[in-house]
């Protein structure tokens, strides 16, 4: 049962967010500017719950306007839910419309029916790191993009005039990675859970910077969560007789990518997790099956790690 005594929808636009009061029958519709957001914080009576959705980062002022110290002391909170989610009970509920006032009563019916559990308040120091690795992470597809337009690039004064652009972007790039890493250092939690991930085989900088910034639950919740969050879980698709086949889908695109990409590496050089990777080729399945289930392992090592507070340790002597 929640024990919060009011439950409010906030549908979440550029410029304005509409607020359904269950309670009362109230729809309001407020601007995004910073001073109204506070006044609206301000207003909200002790122990509501704030039940919005994740806008692409439009989001953000509202949550940090709910985040300001005297507004949590209060006991308001809010807890943020998947867009597709919210889209999918609104269809099991019977709303096949969309506009802002649905979506902010559904939201509100949403966090009373399912009982949603509030975020937890943002530590500012991996709110920075993830705008950090994120910006990173937008640098890193322009390249991308940039290198693969010169592969098909004939004439000459355009394939200089990538070439140019290829040496900023990758001097930005540089120079953030640098700065990504001046901020862990700066911090000593960081710092310190930065070191122990990378004393696991494949987790470099980069690896253990979108695990500390896109899954602060690492260490926090089990094997099974940690797989969901971190959308390495194998999903079923049964039904009767009919046997269908288990996909991974879901959970933190961030988060997967980089883990295929250590466990490509550690199935290379770590003799567990090679050793592991060997059993499931063996038994038929696909190189890109072997190594998912190879990402899913470290990360169950990784989530470990971290509760435990110790660093990695191969099973199987090299």
């Amino acid at each position: 049962m929640t024990l919060h005594q009011n439950i409010l929808g906030v549908d979440v636009a550029k410029d304005w967010i509409d607020v359904c009061d269950p309670a009362s029958g109230r729809m309001r519709h407020i601007e995004t500017a910073p001073r109204a957001l506070k006044r609206f914080a301000a207003d909200l009576a002790p122990g509501t719950l704030v039940v919005l959705e994740a806008s692409g980062g439009y989001e953000r002022p509202l949550m940090e306007a709910l985040e300001a110290p005297g507004i949590r002391d209060r006991g308001v909170a809010y807890a943020r839910v998947n867009p597709r989610q919210a889209r999918e009970f609104a269809r099991a509920t019977g709303r096949l419309a969309k506009t802002d006032n649905v979506d902010a009563a559904m939201l509100a019916e949403m966090g009373r029916a399912l009982d949603l559990r509030p975020a937890a308040p943002a530590d500012p120091a991996r709110r920075r790191l993830a705008a950090l690795v994120a910006r990173r992470e937008d640098l890193a597809q322009m390249i991308t993009a940039e290198s693969n337009r010169l592969a098909c690039a004939r004439e000459a004064f355009v394939r200089a005039d990538i070439r140019s652009l290829l040496a900023v972007l990758k001097r930005r790039k540089l120079r953030l990675e640098t700065e990504i890493e001046a901020h862990k250092r700066r911090h000593a939690e960081l710092d310190a859970l930065d070191r122990r991930l990378r004393t696991a085989p494949g987790v470099g900088p980069a690896v253990a910077s979108v695990l500390l910034a896109c899954m602060p639950e690492l260490g926090q919740t089990d094997r099974r969560g940690a797989a969901c969050l971190g959308g390495l879980a194998p999903h079923a698709s049964d039904s009767g007789h009919s046997k269908g086949k288990r996909c991974i889908w879901g959970g933190r695109a961030e988060v997967r990518r980089s883990l295929y990409l250590a466990a490509f590496i550690a199935s290379r050089c770590d003799p567990e997790l090679r050793a592991f990777r060997k059993r499931l080729q063996d038994r038929g399945k696909p190189f890109k099956v072997a190594i998912i289930a190879t990402a899913r392992k470290l990360l169950t090592i990784l989530n470990a790690m971290i509760r435990e507070r110790r660093d990695y340790q191969s099973r199987i002597p090299a």
